[in-house]
C-alpha cells in the first residue's frame, strides 16, 4: 500500500466525534503519515469558517476541499478555486425551501447566512453552495427529486438525511479532490478517502481506496473498498492502523 499519496478525510461523522472534536489518537495517527510523506487533506461539505478551528487543533496548514468542492483552497491563505452556482438556482432553491418551510442556508465568499438572516439583497450575492433541512424526511426526498428535474444546473447531494446540499452541476468532492491532485501530480488511483455519508459518494468510488465510517450510511459501506470502526470509537485511528 506504499503507492497511496494522499489522504482526504470528511470531518462530521468521520474525523469528528459526536462531540464535534478530532481526538488525540486521530491526530498523532494523521501526523505520522504526513511525516512520512503523505498528503493529508479536508474534505467536508463545511465552510472555511467552520474549519478553521479545527485545522488549528489537528496542527497541520493543509489542502481543504470545502463546500462540497465548490472552493478548494491549498492551505490557509490561498484559495485556487471557487465555483459560484447560477443565481437563477438560488432563486428556486430559496423558494423551494421556503415553500416546504424547511430551514435553509447560503454560503458566500466571506461568510455563511442563514434563513434567519436572508434578505432580497442576498440575491445580489455569488453563493457557493445552498442547503436546507427538513425533519419531515419525505418532504427532503421529494424536493431532491424536485430540483433535479427543474434545474439542470444544480449538483444535489447530502450530508445527513434531513438535508440538501446543491452546488453547481459537477461540482463534488471528488473534481474537488482532483483539482488537489492535479496541483500536486497525484492520480486518483494513489489516494485514500474516508467518508460516512451521500456527499462522500462519488469520492469513495473513484478514489484508489474508498473507506466508510463504521457509523456511515449503508448505501456508502456498499461501494466502499473496507468499512473502518465509528467516529465514536477511533475509526480514523482504525483505518490508519490497519489500512495503510
Amino acid at each position: 500500500m506504499t503507492n497511496y499519496q494522499l489522504l482526504a478525510l470528511d470531518l462530521d461523522g468521520t474525523l469528528l466525534n459526536n462531540k464535534k472534536k478530532i481526538t488525540n489518537e486521530s491526530i498523532k495517527c494523521i501526523k505520522k503519515v504526513y511525516a512520512e510523506g503523505m498528503k493529508v487533506i479536508i474534505s467536508t461539505g463545511r465552510g472555511y469558517p467552520r474549519v478553521e478551528t479545527l485545522i488549528d487543533d489537528l496542527g497541520l496548514d493543509i489542502p481543504m476541499v470545502l463546500l462540497n468542492g465548490a472552493e478548494v483552497r491549498l492551505n490557509k491563505e490561498k484559495v485556487i478555486d471557487r465555483t459560484f452556482l447560477k443565481s437563477s438556482s438560488i432563486r428556486t432553491l430559496h423558494s423551494f425551501a421556503k415553500e416546504s418551510n424547511s430551514k435553509f442556508w447560503g454560503y458566500n465568499v466571506s461568510s455563511q447566512v442563514t434563513w434567519k438572516q436572508w434578505s432580497s439583497e442576498m440575491f445580489k450575492l455569488q453563493w457557493l453552495k445552498f442547503g436546507m433541512k427538513n425533519q419531515n424526511i419525505s418532504v427532503i426526498n421529494s424536493m431532491k427529486d424536485r430540483i433535479k428535474r427543474v434545474d439542470e444546473n444544480v449538483e444535489v447531494t447530502s450530508s445527513a438525511n434531513n438535508n440538501i446540499e446543491c452546488s453547481l452541476k459537477g461540482v463534488t468532492k471528488e473534481s474537488g479532490v482532483l483539482t488537489v491532485c492535479n496541483f500536486f501530480n497525484i492520480d486518483m488511483s494513489n489516494v485514500v478517502a474516508i467518508g460516512d455519508n451521500l456527499n462522500d459518494y462519488g469520492l469513495l468510488k473513484l478514489a484508489g481506496l474508498g473507506i466508510a465510517m463504521g457509523n456511515a450510511d449503508e448505501r456508502l459501506k456498499a461501494i466502499s473498498d473496507k468499512v473502518t470502526d465509528t467516529n465514536e470509537n477511533e475509526g480514523i485511528a482504525y483505518a490508519i492502523k490497519n489500512f495503510l
